[in-house]
């Protein structure tokens, strides 16, 4: 099965990226949507995922990868449905893409992150994550 690559939203005042790559690898934990869900459970050793900063700052930051696949949510109530992965830094990203810079940009107007705003763990093309990555280069994506 091919990569797959994701985004992954976080305010940066519960778990910032600062704090993922300090602790070295990071629980995925407190998602309690079921779209969010379907996605984490999709998501496969090796994935890599877009680190972003939401409410403050609103961008990707950096690129994560995971490193276990979905077991049952520690922080919800026994026999619910939620999940957590494990993830583990991979690098941050040269110059953070800003949520303007994605909107602004044609090539992005399909994004989960667009589309599905208050998705908090959503899909990402390879097309999709290719681009971010080429926008991550230059200051203002």
């Amino acid at each position: 099965m091919a990569k797959q690559y994701w985004l992954m939203k976080s305010e940066p005042d519960a778990y910032a990226w600062e704090t993922l790559v300090k602790d070295g690898k990071g629980m995925w934990d407190g998602v309690r949507n079921h779209s969010a869900k379907l996605n984490m459970k999709a998501m496969k050793v090796g994935d890599e995922a877009l680190f972003y900063h939401s409410n403050i700052g609103k961008e990707c930051v950096g690129i994560m990868e995971i490193v276990e696949e979905a077991t049952p949510d520690p922080t919800a109530e026994d026999g619910s449905p939620w999940v957590i992965v494990r993830v583990a830094p991979v690098r941050r990203l040269a110059h953070p893409v800003t949520l303007a810079a994605i909107k602004a940009d044609p090539a992005l107007a399909d994004m989960d992150l667009i589309r599905l705003s208050r998705l908090s763990v959503g899909r990402v093309t390879p097309a999709e994550w290719k681009h971010i990555l080429k926008k991550s280069e230059k200051p203002g994506g």
